[in-house]
């Protein structure tokens, strides 16, 4: 009896290890939600949301926050790394959106949502891979506290509502595009003179280098330390080789420019 009771738990155990993975999420409804709602500015460097637009297409929205919700963690798992840092960004700016939903127009900030005791990034409102996540979950737990991503690119992909984030990307991220995404989204940063410049002496960046300067000086592409990670886009920030040579040097100082938490929404133009 022991002895059938071990073959049936075995049978068990290979036929669920055998069982085929859920194929990696389909972004399609949240690539369509993103080419109607977010509108590039100079280049694709900035862009602006229209909320307005997708309260309007809500329910898509939700359709879609809906298939997300539905990946069990045994699935997500046995993903690619690149299907699962796409699910994770996308998840990320989408949850992003809802929050922001509910409250607009009547809100001028993403910190305007929070409250005494939560920032608007630690509350759990977003049910994924079997548990009730907040966005800070998601980004600082899931993808910058996994060993399995290591790439730095992600802070210019991953959009927290204002305008001085990096641009939310006018289409989803796709596995299969995910590292020429991830670059363009880092250049288009980069080389946006509103939030990072040279100045007399000085290099003007972001705060975020500030912020998770830590993640630019892992070893992704060589760079251990900020000054090397910055003269890998010299030509996204205007620098010429003598000037990325005084930036790895110490000859031009890094300073970090203030943030603008101002909501990244769609601007009226006055006739």
């Amino acid at each position: 009896m022991k002895k059938l009771i071990l073959i049936i738990l075995l049978a068990l155990q290979n036929a669920l290890f055998c069982m085929p993975a859920q194929a990696a999420i389909d972004h399609s409804v949240w690539d369509a939600l993103l080419k109607k709602h977010v509108i590039p500015l100079r280049d694709g460097q900035v862009t602006q949301v229209d909320y307005a637009g997708f309260k309007m297409d809500r329910s898509q929205l939700k359709q879609y926050l809906s298939l997300l919700s539905s990946v069990t963690r045994m699935d997500f798992d046995r993903w690619g790394k690149s299907e699962q840092l796409a699910f994770l960004i996308n998840a990320y700016n989408a949850w992003t959106v809802e929050l922001i939903l509910p409250a607009y127009p009547n809100v001028a900030s993403i910190k305007d949502l929070g409250s005494f005791l939560k920032t608007p990034w630690e509350k759990r409102f977003i049910p994924l891979l079997g548990e009730t996540r907040s966005l800070d979950d998601i980004e600082q737990g899931l993808i910058r506290g996994s060993n399995r991503y290591n790439d730095p690119r992600i802070h210019f992909a991953v959009n927290c509502a204002s305008i001085g984030c990096p641009a939310l990307r006018a289409e989803a991220y796709v596995p299969e595009r995910l590292d020429a995404q991830l670059e363009d989204s880092t250049k288009a940063f980069l080389s946006d003179r509103g939030r990072n410049r040279l100045g007399e002496g000085t290099l003007n960046v972001s705060s975020i280098f500030k912020w998770y300067r830590e993640d630019f000086e892992k070893g992704w592409r060589k760079a251990n330390h900020l000054e090397k990670f910055l003269a890998l886009y010299k030509n996204d920030l205007g620098l010429d080789s003598n000037m990325a040579n005084r930036l790895m040097t110490g000859d031009i100082a890094i300073e970090f420019m203030d943030y603008d938490w101002q909501l990244n929404a769609k601007t009226e133009r006055k006739p």
